[in-house]
């Protein structure tokens, strides 16, 4: 079965995000996610036909984290780390960048009004954040508390 991903991933079909190795003193959850790089291809190979079909569909959260995880992964400057965080005590954050000795947590919602999970709070301690942003498909982005924004999927697009 490995080989078979490796080859997707190799391929460009499927994207594999490591985990973040941070020392941190906790029990991190090692496996990698793995997303269907192309949202169109996943939403067809699950014969979604339709916005309304995705709304109701159980993989419709999923699919947006894919295709943000993509979408902020390619706009990010060549010597970009990034992986995800994850503990067995419930710590989570979507997508960890780091960047020219910053740091910068990203949780991916698909809600209008996204309220970050305390697993989102516990991680962005656990890793020292200088920010964190909630992604949401919102009209405008917001600020939710120091250092933490809303940001529209536009918002996204144009930063680098």
């Amino acid at each position: 079965m490995g080989r078979y991903l490796d080859l997707l991933v190799d391929a460009l079909m499927l994207r594999r995000l490591e985990t973040w190795h941070a020392n941190v003193g906790k029990r991190l959850i090692k496996s990698p996610k793995v997303y269907v790089r192309d949202s169109g291809l996943l939403h067809a190979l699950l014969g979604i036909a339709t916005l309304d079909h995705l709304a109701g569909h159980p993989v419709a959260g999923l699919s947006w984290e894919g295709f943000i995880v993509e979408q902020r992964i390619a706009r990010l400057p060549p010597l970009a780390v990034h992986g995800f965080y994850r503990t067995a005590a419930g710590a989570e954050m979507d997508l960890v960048v780091e960047h020219g000795g910053r740091c910068t947590g990203y949780d991916i919602k698909l809600a209008n009004a996204p309220r970050p999970a305390r697993g989102f709070w516990n991680a962005g301690e656990d890793l020292g954040l200088d920010c964190a942003y909630v992604i949401a498909p919102v009209r405008e982005g917001y600020p939710l508390a120091d250092n933490v924004e809303v940001l529209s999927p536009q918002q996204v697009l144009m930063t680098g």
